[in-house]
């Protein structure tokens, strides 16, 4: 089955609330694969502050897949210091291509090194799991990819452990990696502080309990006014030259570093002068593009686990911190919070003239990975 065919045919659902019902989910088809990469010792990049490049590296890998289909839709989720997939067999080859030639580019180009995987959804189901997938839309504009069942969890865990492996591509391979920037400033707290949230479930835990606790958080944050999307209003906060400028350049193909940096920021100093005096070219609206920007913001989202990047007070912080506490005394769930003052946005969009241009966010200063360490030090007093 393709993927259009498969994944178009999943229904759009809008209410945030509705998201652990099972009707939603749809389980992948046998002969799909699951595709998983993430940075290894992201811990320590985010010490020392590549936070940017950190994120740069997980949104790019779902850039060089959608770039590589050709902009057919697929499943996919971020994860800040990676990103997850599933493509259907025809599509296979080159989510492949572009898996080894992102890993390529991250190594030589952002000075990291990510890990990719692709594991066949047979074998997810031979160790008696599942993968379902679900839309939500968080507008009219585009939907973005749940997943259920357990299976990518599995499939992270066995990247890890090396298995399922996709070799880098030779030195020098670069994806098309067209359309994905980070010029946007970050993003402080309006409320108080950022907070990165990320929930899993206990292994083997009955999955009502679980998902009771994650209605629970959902329904906290939905029902309260001090809690709410991390970008403003108006958009995110836009400068020139962007502080993302270098990573964009790298992100270019052809030309010397020198030549891209310098049409990139001709090309930057132009956006920004549209931007800034709301001046229409062509098809081309800034005030419309500014509101698409805040309504596409992917900045709650569930992959086995429910992942949110909010903008809060204390005292909500408090209440989900011990909503969670609770439920982890009684086995139920491990979590990480991680609290900071800002968020940060990285952006893929082929088309500024289209709406369905996709907006990444994660903490300003660690977001999703330093809560995944907080998550990782609780798995590890547990045991």
């Amino acid at each position: 089955m393709s993927a259009a065919s498969f994944y178009g045919s999943i229904p759009v659902f809008r209410g945030f609330t509705s998201l652990m019902e099972p009707k939603l989910y749809s389980p992948l088809p046998e002969d799909w694969s699951i595709g998983v990469a993430d940075i290894v010792d992201s811990t320590k990049a985010i010490a020392a502050q590549r936070y940017k490049a950190v994120n740069m590296a997980g949104a790019a890998v779902i850039a060089a897949v959608t770039n590589a289909l050709e902009g057919r839709e697929f499943p996919f989720v971020f994860g800040g210091d990676g990103a997850s997939f599933a493509v259907a067999p025809a599509d296979l080859d080159a989510a492949h291509e572009a898996l080894a030639a992102t890993a390529t580019w991250v190594r030589e180009d952002l000075d990291l090194k990510m890990r990719v995987a692709l594991v066949p959804v047979s074998a997810i189901r031979a160790k008696g799991l599942d993968v379902r997938v679900a839309r939500f839309g968080p507008s009219a504009n585009l939907s973005y990819a749940m997943f259920s069942g357990g299976g990518l969890a599995f499939a992270d865990a066995a990247m890890k452990r090396g298995e399922f492996a996709v070799a880098e591509a030779p030195s020098g391979t670069q994806p098309d990696l067209s359309g994905l920037s980070c010029r946007f400033e970050v993003m402080p707290a309006s409320r108080g502080l950022i907070l990165s949230v990320l929930v899993m479930p206990v292994g083997g835990v009955d999955p009502q309990a679980f998902r009771k606790v994650i209605e629970d958080i959902i329904h906290l944050v939905e029902r309260s006014p001090d809690a709410g999307r991390p970008v403003p209003s108006q958009g995110p906060p836009l400068k020139w030259p962007p502080q993302g400028l270098d990573y964009e350049a790298r992100a270019i193909r052809g030309g010397s570093l020198l030549k891209r940096r310098a049409g990139l920021l001709a090309y930057t100093f132009f956006a920004y002068v549209l931007m800034r005096f709301d001046i229409k070219v062509g098809g081309f609206l800034p005030k419309v593009y500014k509101r698409q920007v805040v309504e596409n913001s992917d900045f709650r989202k569930y992959d086995d686990g429910l992942r949110m990047i909010l903008d809060c007070t204390p005292e909500l912080e408090r209440a989900l911190s011990d909503r969670l506490a609770a439920a982890a005394r009684d086995g139920v769930v491990r979590y990480g919070l991680y609290p900071q003052d800002a968020a940060m946005m990285t952006c893929f969009t082929p088309s500024a003239l289209r709406s369905d241009h996709v907006h990444f966010i994660d903490g300003a200063r660690g977001g999703y990975a330093s809560a995944a360490t907080a998550l990782k030090a609780m798995v590890a007093a547990a045991t």
